[in-house]
């Protein structure tokens, strides 16, 4: 029952993002400057027949609420609505573009979440923060994504996975070296360790289960951080992936294929935070890493 509940409760809330994310998008891509110009129009041979286009397109786009009521049309025929841009089915130009963006997020996870534990276990260990374990991090933090990106990309080293790890690696490193530093100073933590307990047994059975639920609040977290590097990144390294394919589309005013996009977009973020919120609340500091 609690179970059914919580599924509920999940599909009510993707239910109410989606229809969300489709106005907001229809409402910025519409009111866009120059949403209904062709550089057609500048070509002669080619400017009567995007005039026509245009003049229909704006017939069409004259109430917003039509524009939603036609991609939400377009959504339930599974067909996602026709690109403006390529004009085939969005659905042949999203799915598949799905596996490299998928590709590319989960090997960034994976790497960012090996730095970030590891790095985090060795800082917390000691006795006091040294401020050479914080430095790396604060660097890359200041650092833009789409600068890392370029100079990775002219200096012929790393790619799209390396940036991306490393960006989410040290995001994460600051929230867990400060939630590891914690649980090594609980009372029967100190005790054991003064016992002469090994340090690895210490980690495996009683810190990391008593960090588990921040580390599941983690989760989501980081993949917002990881979609929102997406683009840059896919645009940089010239990846046909989802985020490219975003870009593309805004730089266009394909509303179909952005709408289709972010949509999978905060699809996956309401995903992936629905299993760590059925183990608790989200942790104070958890909000504070997202406010940083």
């Amino acid at each position: 029952m609690r179970i059914g509940l919580a599924v509920a409760q999940w599909l009510s809330r993707t239910i109410v993002i989606l229809f969300l994310v489709i106005i907001g998008t229809t409402l910025l891509v519409r009111y866009a400057p120059g949403y209904l110009t062709d550089e057609r129009e500048m070509e002669a041979p080619y400017a009567q027949e995007a005039r026509a286009e245009l003049s229909v397109e704006a017939a069409q786009s004259r109430s917003l609420g039509q524009m939603v009521t036609s991609e939400i049309a377009s959504w339930a025929h599974g067909s996602g609505g026709i690109s403006r841009q390529y004009g085939v089915p969005v659905s042949q130009l999203i799915l598949p573009r799905l596996a490299a963006s998928g590709a590319i997020l989960l090997q960034s996870l994976l790497l960012a979440w090996i730095l970030a534990i590891c790095g985090s276990v060795v800082a917390s260990a000691g006795r006091k923060p040294l401020l050479v374990w914080r430095v790396p991090a604060t660097l890359l933090l200041a650092i833009p994504t789409a600068a890392m990106a370029t100079l990775c990309l002219i200096s012929n080293h790393g790619g799209p996975v390396l940036v991306m790890g490393l960006l989410l690696a040290a995001r994460d490193f600051k929230f867990l070296e400060r939630t590891l530093r914690r649980s090594w100073l609980e009372p029967h933590l100190l005790h054991a360790r003064a016992q002469g307990i090994p340090t690895t047994r210490l980690l495996w059975f009683h810190v990391l289960p008593d960090i588990a639920p921040q580390l599941a609040a983690l989760v989501p977290l980081s993949l917002v951080t990881a979609l929102s590097a997406l683009v840059p990144v896919e645009v940089i390294f010239n990846v046909q992936g989802l985020g490219a394919l975003a870009w593309n589309a805004a730089m266009n005013r394909d509303l179909p294929v952005l709408l289709a996009a972010t949509a999978v977009m905060a699809l996956a973020v309401t995903l992936s935070g629905f299993f760590p919120s059925q183990q608790g609340t989200v942790s104070d500091e958890a909000v504070e890493w997202t406010r940083a």
